[in-house]
């Protein structure tokens, strides 16, 4: 009976050491939902990929992560997947949720679609993550551990857990979706914002065709996008861009000075503003064209 008893003693020492060791991998309970949400958002990941250039992978697993597959109060409440705070430039819907602190700041969505185009927009934005889009688009390893080391999240284990959530469910074959239209041997493209529109920086030897074919897009929207016609072939170094131009340029462009070989097509692209409202604003026409040491009102 006494050896029973210690038997019993010495296993509840192990189990309590045990307890007490801080748990470096990620949580496998209810792990068949992770799956569920691979399937539901890997098509989002991939058209994020496309539009911003970050990792497919990562962003699966953040999202996995961060929202426990779409579990978490967060996501369920606000649409919220990635954790992100409010900071002082959201004005959007908030909800107030313990994390670091308690009573923290969160953003809340429309949708999770809403939520997936924020998260790029915050890493795009955010001058910390500017060494990651210097990364090979493949390299998820450097991805994770880059996130970490530029204060994503405080877990110490968090590059950890994102590469082993990519490992163990294969999410890097997501990322050769990037590559799915390119040219044997060309790199994808490194989307740009400008006036908060995405948009590329055409090579040397690339078409708008080009351009289209590598982002999936229809040929007549691109043009429309670039207020082109079919003949045109836009100069190597010409920004391209994948949405509509906005109205007006953004705060810190107010006016531009015309400068030699600069046409109203030209400036509209360097500044992401549509023909129509820029010859509007500035009353230009057949009888005053734009010329050179001119001053344009962008806003």
């Amino acid at each position: 009976m006494k050896s029973v008893r210690q038997a019993i003693l010495i296993l509840s020492v192990v189990l309590a050491s045990c307890s007490s060791v801080r748990n470096t991998t990620v949580n496998t309970q209810g792990m068949d939902a992770y799956p569920a949400y691979i399937a539901k958002y890997s098509d989002m990941a991939v058209d994020q990929m496309k539009s911003y250039g970050i990792p497919a992978s990562i962003t699966l697993a953040q999202g996995l992560l961060e929202s426990d597959a779409g579990r978490s109060s967060l996501a369920v409440k606000c649409n919220n997947h990635f954790g992100i705070k409010c900071h002082s430039d959201w004005t959007g819907r908030k909800m107030y949720h313990d994390d670091d602190a308690r009573q923290e700041c969160f953003r809340c969505y429309r949708d999770a679609a809403e939520s997936y185009r924020d998260h790029s927009l915050f890493l795009v934005k955010g001058s910390r993550y500017q060494s990651l889009f210097k990364l090979d688009p493949t390299d998820y390893k450097g991805w994770a551990r880059g996130l970490k080391a530029a204060g994503y999240a405080t877990s110490p284990t968090y590059a950890d857990k994102l590469i082993e959530l990519i490992e163990r469910y294969g999410l890097d074959r997501y990322d050769s979706k990037n590559s799915v239209h390119l040219k044997p041997g060309q790199l994808p493209h490194q989307p740009l914002l400008v006036n908060g529109q995405r948009c590329v920086r055409l090579r040397e030897g690339e078409t708008l065709k080009d351009i289209a074919r590598e982002y999936s897009m229809q040929f007549v929207m691109l043009r429309r996008f670039n207020e082109v016609d079919r003949k045109f072939a836009p100069p190597a170094g010409s920004l391209v861009f994948l949405e509509r131009k906005k109205s007006r340029a953004d705060r810190e462009h107010r006016t531009y000075i015309v400068k030699k070989d600069d046409s109203l097509w030209s400036v509209s692209q360097q500044f992401g503003i549509r023909m129509k409202p820029l010859v509007k604003r500035n009353g230009l026409s057949d009888e005053h064209p734009l010329t050179v040491g001119m001053t344009l009102s962008l806003r």
